[in-house]
Parts: structure tokens; C-alpha cells; sequence
């Protein structure tokens, strides 16, 4: 998969999360309930990732930041590059 297609997919898992789930949990309940959408679609979960030190230190090209609280998941995605 190229990158945008990857991030695409995460996107697209987190809103499905998000729209099940709503806004307002603990992060936690997004992070399980992410890395099991994220298992499902056959990719290798990241927990606990602090974004920017992993891109910095892993030499990621990309990651994303999402914020399950927003009411509107889009408004609370960021893609960051390294």
C-alpha cells in the first residue's frame, strides 16, 4: 500500500470507532477499540505512541493524530509528516 492509501485506511477505521463509540471516552476505549478495527483490516497496531518521537525516531514518513473527543472526527484528525 502506498502512504496515502495507509492513512486513508486509519482515517476511515477511526471514524468508524468514532462513530460508534461518540466523543467523551477515556482514550483508552478508542485505542482498543482502534487496534482491533485496525487488526480486522490486517495492519499491526501502534500503542502508547507518542506521534512525533516515533516519526522522528523510527524514520516514519507519516503519522496521525486523532482526537476521539471532537464531535466531528474529521476536525480532530492531523496528519503529520516527518
Amino acid at each position: 500500500m502506498v502512504l496515502n492509501e495507509i492513512t486513508g485506511a486509519v482515517v476511515d477505521a477511526a471514524i468508524k470507532v468514532h462513530s460508534v463509540l461518540g466523543p467523551g471516552l477515556l482514550e483508552h476505549a478508542y485505542q482498543a477499540c482502534l487496534a482491533y478495527e485496525l487488526r480486522k483490516r490486517g495492519f499491526v497496531p501502534v500503542h502508547e505512541a507518542q506521534l512525533l518521537s516515533y516519526l522522528k525516531l523510527g524514520n516514519f514518513q507519516a503519522g496521525l493524530l486523532i482526537n476521539f473527543h471532537a464531535a466531528r472526527l474529521k476536525d480532530g484528525i492531523k496528519r503529520m509528516v516527518n
